[in-house]
């Protein structure tokens, strides 16, 4: 074509349709490399923008954790647990009167079980922290244990002795002589690692030696109910059991946690502990064997939706005081019940989960600074803090929270009754029962709870509850503060 239009044009012999035959297979061919221009560099640009993308450091999955996963294995070791299991009940032997009597308790007692200890084994992991022999795991691993045996990645063994243990936030150390200088783990922030992140987990699950699974963070701070320090990292890279105590890893090779927990019935659901939280704590466990921590005294309980609207609150957030312990840091601080915590030393408290950690890493004997809600205004508290008694968890280590509604079966407190529901002073009044169907049950009000409080007027009949449920008759909600078991908690009855 193009050959016939350069003759044309050379030798000026062209007529009209010889031109509209070049014109149209010119617009044809023009059609045709103008749709290919068009396709061809939308094709290369997107090309050209992922390649862009990835030279700026788009996140791929890793081509290989082989590298990384070598360099750290020798850091992590396996544990072997040697315990005592307890001797269950033993059966008692009836007693015989009469000359034979004595005759039929020895035939009894030769043919009862003869229950002795046995020895029971388990095993868990641990990660090396100094060259000398110091290793982290989980306290669940090695408590109660009687022998505590680690194997290095290279099958060396050695003896371990537990140098520390705390059971609030389940982390254990132990020590090794080791005859050479060890491979320690570089510890990392876990406060900086993100939802996303890739992570590398090594143990040893089901006693079958370095085993290495690889995933990635599924979300931060998670309260399973483990204990009162629960902020747990969640994972799916895979974790069995045999892997706790094992460490989690991020793609630096740095240390940013502790597996711990499982969830038996999910899949790719794992926690760990974050290594933040180990990291002050670790040189205590080594120096006294303990951790110390600060202590209010408070019984806390979340601020729901309803005792919000109930106690006029502006904004949900806080640990609402449902108990102070008398003679407690609390308690000569001059806080009350009712007082919705917001502040602890400059941290907020955006929920009664959160207090617990800011308190026990705050130094026995400090002056602190609480800022509080109380009676619709806000103030400031000056406490010092005292050490958390190590027999028990403090009352504010508690944020079980009640709803309750109308529908309460009242009485007032007697001798027997008291007696029955363990109650230090024989005056109040004592939910005896619930009616079915009623706003009490579906809030859960339950029997032998004791009513201390209505509106925060105490009440000491049940005359009195009538009287301030009558007084409120026409408000939406009432907030009652029940004494239950050994603790007391505010409750909100809504209409």
């Amino acid at each position: 074509m193009f050959q016939q239009l350069k003759q044309c044009i050379s030798g000026r012999r062209f007529g009209a349709r010889t031109l509209a035959s070049v014109a149209l297979s010119s617009l044809f061919v023009g059609t045709l490399v103008a749709s290919s221009v068009q396709w061809t560099p939308t094709s290369v640009a997107q090309g050209l923008g992922q390649k862009a993308a990835l030279a700026a450091g788009a996140v791929t999955t890793p081509s290989s954790f082989a590298d990384l996963a070598e360099q750290l294995a020798p850091t992590v070791v396996n544990i072997q647990v040697t315990k005592i299991a307890p001797v269950g009940d033993v059966p008692e032997v009836p007693e015989f009167d009469g000359p034979s009597g004595e005759f039929f308790q020895r035939f009894f007692r030769d043919r009862m079980p003869q229950q002795r200890p046995h020895r029971m084994q388990g095993s868990g992991s641990g990660v090396i922290m100094s060259p000398d022999g110091y290793i982290l795991s989980n306290n669940h691993v090695v408590e109660g244990s009687q022998e505590v045996t680690v194997t290095m990645a290279d099958k060396q063994t050695y003896t371990a002795r537990v140098v520390g243990r705390d059971p609030k936030t389940d982390l254990a150390v132990l020590k090794i002589n080791a005859k050479d200088t060890l491979p320690v783990a570089s510890m990392g922030n876990s406060t900086d690692l993100k939802v996303g992140d890739w992570v590398l987990a090594i143990g040893n699950p089901f006693g079958l030696g370095h085993t290495v699974t690889a995933g990635i963070v599924s979300a931060k701070g998670r309260v399973i109910g483990a204990g009162p320090y629960d902020d747990f990292i969640q994972t799916d890279a895979p974790i069995n059991p045999g892997n706790s105590g094992g460490p989690l890893f991020n793609m630096q090779g740095e240390m940013i946690g502790i597996n711990t927990a499982i969830v038996a019935s999910g899949q790719g659901i794992g926690f760990a502990i974050p290594i933040d939280l180990a990291k002050p704590l670790i040189p205590q466990l080594v120096s006294t064997g303990e951790v110390t921590r600060g202590y209010l005294g408070v019984s806390i309980q979340s601020v729901t939706p309803e005792l919000a609207n109930a106690m006029k609150l502006e904004e949900r957030q806080g640990a609402l005081v449902a108990e102070v312990t008398p003679g407690s840091p609390a308690a000569k601080a001059g806080i009350h019940q009712g007082d919705v915590i917001v502040g602890f030393n400059g941290e907020t408290v955006k929920d009664a989960h959160d207090l617990p950690a800011v308190v026990a890493k705050t130094p026995v004997g400090e002056h602190a600074t609480l800022t509080l809600h109380r009676d619709g205004k806000t103030q400031k508290v000056a406490v010092t803090v005292g050490k958390l008694p190590s027999d028990k968890v403090a009352r504010e280590e508690s944020s079980q929270a009640g709803q309750t509604q109308w529908g309460l079966q009242l009485q007032d407190v007697t001798p027997q009754m008291a007696r029955q529901h363990g109650l230090a002073d024989e005056s109040g009044v004592v939910v005896v029962g619930v009616q079915p169907g009623s706003p009490a049950e579906h809030a859960g009000v339950q029997r032998g709870d004791l009513i201390r409080e209505i509106n925060r007027q105490p009440v000491q009949s049940t005359q009195d509850v009538r009287d301030a449920i009558a007084k409120a008759e026409h408000q939406e909600s009432l907030v009652l503060l029940v004494k239950r078991g050994q603790g007391s908690l505010f409750v909100a009855m809504a209409k």
